[in-house]
């Protein structure tokens, strides 16, 4: 080697040490007070955000620097994958009733997050996205990473905006959590621009956000207790989000009274506890006949806070256009959804909390006590376990979970075949206790149910997985372990993405292709990172499984890899097939 070449390696070494003196140097300087990034944080422990989920980029890095000052106000639970972060950001919302907030980095960290936006979008969950973005300055130019976040997420979320102007941070983000909680509650994107974070935020005073609420006008109530009167088979469907125990006990308590059959909609059954004398089940993928024939049958639809979409409607066909407008009472929190699929008799734009509290008190004259038993009774025999081939039984075991977990143990699941299991024979018993992706995000569950945990600490929280539906976000397990978020997860190993295969082979019988699936051993995979594991392949094993996994829990994440039979399905009619939520072409329906 020359003494030229010797001679600026010498000199490019020491240039690279002055560097990175002068870069820690940088990283340990506090930001000025004031800054666009520390008035951010500050909107954020205003509103009571309690914690934020994310996976780091040096784009927001002035934000994380904030955040490291309010540690014993806002915890910081740093995730694998964007996607992870978004989803338990959005479970987040689903159970507090605050915006799930969640940051990531330009470019391919927006695009991770993406899934848990649209599931946010999809199922009206309050949630707030900060991304980081590049300069300003460098805009337009396809700069590295650089995304116009307004094109992307504008119609995934209710708002998609940047903060150009550093004085207008604390303005923007107030914006942001009002867009997220009024009217239809949904997800907002704040693009942080890495050059602005820096600068002053402004004097503006920081409020804490409190969302307009509408309720029903008293005419409109007399207007129902009116037509309510006239009815012969009645019929209350509650669905959507921000639902209170409150609103749930009062809605309980009206229907108790005057015997009203009421049903929840697709993935909304911890709205009313289904132990309730009055409750005829859900209008879900896999829906109970005898419920669908009760509604096609009813002479009065109350609809509250459901939009009445392609499931909870199996496939737009549990009603006729003609003569709906005679019988259909729609209030939801969005005026857009008014009418936007059904004709009404009756509609209004009204929370559904505050519409429940209204509507519980109409006395309508009259009551349909033998019409709600005979609907509870449907419900409570299709609820129960059911014989099946194969050597796991899962309505028995999710029988079993049902016995087992207390009244206010959290439920979480993704998309997949398995997942009818769980919503038939799981009988939820206190509001804000299912967590479950009306979008049929697969990936939900594992990551939704961290999230859970982070919220309720001392509360079980169990998930149940499909092996196909684990594995989208199953790295995730690092992040329980790391945070000390000790759920217990049930993943269904059938060696198949189930739900595909059962309509592949609908369509195309005898030529699999692409749905068959090699699983590791999950129980080793558990241990690697530090969780506890145990295998199951008998029911009558499932029992000493889950009272392991619980006790394990107390003290790390646990996971029972439960494996079933790719081949046994369950035996209902329509509905219980396209818990992907895509790619149906098929009636919606098992096969078994």
């Amino acid at each position: 080697m020359s003494s030229f070449a010797v001679g600026s390696a010498s000199a490019i070494g020491a240039a690279a040490r002055d560097l990175l003196v002068t870069v820690a140097m940088t990283q340990t300087r506090s930001q000025p007070q004031g800054t666009a990034a520390r008035r951010l944080v500050e909107t954020l422990v205003v509103n009571g955000i309690d914690t934020v989920f994310c996976v780091p980029g040096e784009s927001y890095l002035a934000v994380l620097d904030a955040l490291a000052d309010v540690k014993d106000q806002i915890r910081v639970v740093t995730c694998r994958h964007e996607a992870g972060a978004a989803n338990m950001a959005e479970a987040y919302g689903k159970l507090t009733g605050k915006p799930g907030l969640c940051m990531v980095t330009r470019g391919p960290g927006a695009t991770h997050a993406s899934i848990g936006v649209h599931t946010a979008h999809q199922d009206s969950t309050p949630m707030i996205l900060f991304v980081g973005q590049i300069a300003l300055t460098d805009r337009g130019r396809g700069a590295f990473q650089e995304v116009d976040y307004r094109e992307v997420f504008g119609g995934l979320a209710k708002w998609a905006t940047e903060i150009e102007t550093p004085a207008r941070t604390v303005e923007i983000v107030e914006r942001a959590f009002a867009t997220a909680l009024q009217g239809r509650m949904g997800p907002v994107v704040v693009a942080l621009p890495e050059n602005i974070l820096h600068d002053d935020g402004g004097p503006a005073p920081v409020r804490a956000v409190t969302p307009a609420r509408s309720a029903l006008p008293a005419a409109f109530v007399a207007q129902v207790r009116e037509t309510l009167a006239k009815a012969e088979r009645p019929l209350l469907v509650l669905g959507g989000s921000g639902w209170t125990q409150e609103a749930s006990d009062a809605v309980a308590g009206w229907c108790e009274r005057i015997g009203l059959p009421v049903s929840l909609s697709f993935r909304r059954k911890d709205i009313l506890k289904n132990d309730h004398p009055c409750y005829v089940g859900d209008l879900g993928l896999g829906c109970n006949p005898k419920l669908i024939a009760r509604a096609k049958g009813a002479d009065l639809i109350i609809a509250v806070g459901a939009r009445l979409g392609e499931n909870p409607t199996q496939g737009y066909t549990l009603f006729e256009r003609e003569g709906l407008a005679d019988r259909l009472i729609h209030i939801h929190p969005g005026p857009e959804e008014l009418g936007r699929v059904w004709p009404t008799l009756l509609s209004a734009a009204a929370d559904n909390s505050l519409a429940a509290l209204a509507l519980s008190e109409i006395d309508p004259g009259r009551t349909w006590h033998d019409e709600a038993a005979i609907g509870h009774g449907d419900y409570q025999a299709f609820s129960t376990p059911v014989p099946v081939t194969g050597a796991v039984n899962m309505s028995e075991c999710m029988a079993h979970l049902n016995d087992a977990v207390p009244p206010d143990a959290v439920v979480t699941n993704g998309a997949g075949n398995f997942a009818a299991w769980l919503h038939r024979f799981y009988r939820h018993k206190a509001c804000r206790t299912q967590l479950a992706p009306t979008s049929g995000a697969m990936g939900y569950g594992f990551p939704a149910a961290i999230g859970a945990k982070a919220v309720h600490p001392d509360r079980e929280v169990i998930c149940i997985a499909g092996d196909g539906d684990f594995m989208m976000l199953a790295q995730e397990l690092a992040t329980a372990v790391q945070h000390g978020l000790n759920i217990i997860t049930v993943v269904v190993d059938n060696g198949t993405y189930g739900t595909i295969r059962m309509h592949q082979e609908g369509h195309y019988p005898g030529r699999v292709i692409a749905t068959d699936l090699k699983n590791p051993d999950f129980v080793k995979y558990a241990e690697a990172f530090g969780a506890f594991g145990v295998r199951c392949e008998r029911t009558e094993d499932f029992p000493s499984a889950l009272t392991a996994a619980r006790a394990a829990a107390k003290t790390q994440p646990a996971l029972i890899h439960l494996i079933t039979d790719a081949r046994t399905s369950l035996p209902t009619a329509p509905s219980a097939g396209c818990a992907r939520g895509r790619g149906c072409p098929l009636p919606h329906g098992e096969r078994g």
